[in-house]
């Protein structure tokens, strides 16, 4: 079960159009129809906090953690929501992986659009493939003396990813389709290394952050690059494996 905070919600950029948060593992950027018993939402607790109306630009899932952006009027809202729709924002992610991935590569594999409710599955609705690329990087590796299926230790890779289009869960399914799916992914991952993080580090998580995104201003058509440290599980871990990296 991923977990939540009941702490005001971490604001790590605000003007008078965009407000960005780091948004906590585990909270839903707004309702929606696959967790109808979710109670809490990203949208309704920072209009809450800011005493102001949001509007949602992109999301992120529910599992994974990072730079959250929202605009503070519609013709904002539609302006960014285009923008991540033709993937003219940069965005980069870290993620905790099985496996030691290639020192850095390209992910060019199409993906089956996903259906997002039952009623769409019940009615036999299908979606086409879209074309998906993913470049990722190493950070680093490491090395655990406990066995896992038929191997007798567990390897794991620090890696950055960077999504050139903007597919649902495509790094999560693009890591799944090279064999190296991401820590703590109940759907797309492997149950037994989640298994392991679970019992051995107390790691109850999709291991996935959105780190940072860079974009030009739609009002005054400056540069803003916005980052999002990592959570006190990442810390944790990056100080078990001893990975220096920076957070």
């Amino acid at each position: 079960m991923e977990t939540t905070q009941t702490k005001p919600l971490e604001i790590i950029y605000q003007d008078e159009y965009l407000v960005a948060i780091n948004k906590p593992s585990g909270l839903l950027v707004h309702k929606s129809p696959i967790d109808k018993r979710e109670t809490r939402f990203a949208l309704q607790e920072l209009r809450n906090q800011i005493e102001q109306y949001v509007y949602p630009v992109h999301r992120l899932d529910k599992p994974t953690s990072g730079v959250l952006l929202f605009a503070l009027n519609k013709e904002v809202a539609q302006i960014l929501s285009e923008s991540f729709r033709e993937n003219d924002i940069k965005k980069e992610y870290i993620a905790i992986v099985r496996g030691y991935t290639e020192n850095s590569n390209l992910i060019d594999y199409p993906l089956k659009q996903m259906l997002d409710t039952k009623e769409e599955k019940r009615l036999g609705i299908t979606k086409e493939e879209q074309e998906a690329q993913t470049k990722y990087e190493r950070l680093a590796t490491i090395e655990l003396a406990f066995p896992v299926s038929r191997y007798p230790v567990a390897r794991y890779s620090l890696i950055r990813l960077i999504p050139k289009t903007g597919r649902k869960h495509q790094l999560r399914r693009h890591m799944k389709h090279i064999f190296h799916p991401i820590v703590g992914d109940t759907k797309h991952g492997r149950g037994e290394h989640n298994k392991l993080f679970r019992e051995k580090y107390d790691c109850n998580r999709l291991l996935l952050h959105a780190k940072r995104v860079e974009f030009i201003h739609p009002m005054d058509k400056k540069k803003i690059i916005i980052e999002a440290g990592v959570d006190e599980m990442f810390q944790k871990l990056f100080k078990t494996f001893a990975w220096e990296f920076e957070v």
